[in-house]
């Protein structure tokens, strides 16, 4: 990516988000509170992929900007569709967003090297881990979107929690029914220090955990910092079984992130 090329205006791509978004209005209002939930969602990760990606060059905050814009494009079809945002029950979100970013030629204005840095990172964002082999640029930049999206994922999950359930966004649970206490295999899968899988999960709180795991997949400082400026990991102990069993699990991801902020505070930028 060259620095010295002119970086255009994205103001039509954001209006067409605007229109795109319309597009999917119903007068159902239980839908539509799914679509706005999806809405709100991706310019808050527009929001924070800008946040993250502060002093890595314009051309590079453009791109990121892009990427966290048409991230879950393929959200809107996939819950008119299906009624659902559970992948497994429908679609890859992902994979659509990217088809829909081509049939729709919305990253017509940038370099062919750069449209495919932003297919790869939407089409990969959902992964459960980075694939080795990418670019640098196009690994940096799906870390990067990654990050965004598991900030304001977060704050969707702590507000539907926390919500009356006749106010609840009905896809954001993923259909989840709310058991007591935490599965054995989520549990396990913290402890280790590893990611949560999806196929493991059997309630509410199993899915809470796994949001939680997710703060052993975070790539940048600013990201770590942004968690605990935000509270997240305070909010999902108060959430989860005050059991001790859960508890010590908490505690020790927190340990975890403490420990990731004071390494970051000597290598600032990754």
């Amino acid at each position: 990516m060259s620095e010295a090329v002119p970086l255009p205006d994205l103001a039509p791509l954001r209006d067409w988000f605007t229109s795109y978004c319309n597009s999917f209005r119903t007068s159902d209002r239980e839908v539509q509170r799914n679509f706005d939930l999806k809405e709100e969602h991706t310019r808050n990760v527009c929001r924070d992929a800008l946040l993250i990606a502060q002093g890595m060059g314009p051309r590079f905050e453009m791109l990121a900007e892009i990427a966290a814009l048409c991230h879950d494009l393929g959200r809107f079809p996939q819950f008119r569709d299906h009624h659902t945002f559970k992948d497994s029950d429908s679609l890859n979100h992902a994979h659509l967003s990217a088809q829909l970013m081509k049939q729709h030629q919305l990253l017509e204005f940038l370099p062919g090297e750069e449209r495919a840095c932003i297919e790869i990172a939407v089409r990969m964002h959902n992964a459960f881990q980075v694939p080795d082999g990418l670019p640098a640029v196009t690994t940096d930049l799906l870390r990067l979107l990654r990050d965004a999206d598991k900030l304001d994922i977060w704050r969707v999950f702590i507000e539907y929690f926390n919500a009356p359930a006749d106010q609840r966004a009905s896809g954001a649970g993923l259909g989840f029914p709310d058991l007591p206490g935490c599965s054995a295999e989520p549990l396990a899968a913290v402890t280790a220090g590893k990611m949560v899988q999806l196929s493991t999960l059997k309630s509410l709180n199993d899915f809470k955990l796994l949001q939680v795991s997710w703060i052993y997949d975070i790539n940048y400082p600013a990201t770590l910092r942004l968690i605990r400026e935000r509270s997240v990991l305070e909010r999902f102990r108060a959430m989860l079984p005050q059991g001790r069993e859960v508890q010590d699990v908490l505690a020790q991801v927190g340990r975890y992130l403490e420990r990731r902020l004071r390494e970051s505070a000597h290598f600032p930028q990754q």
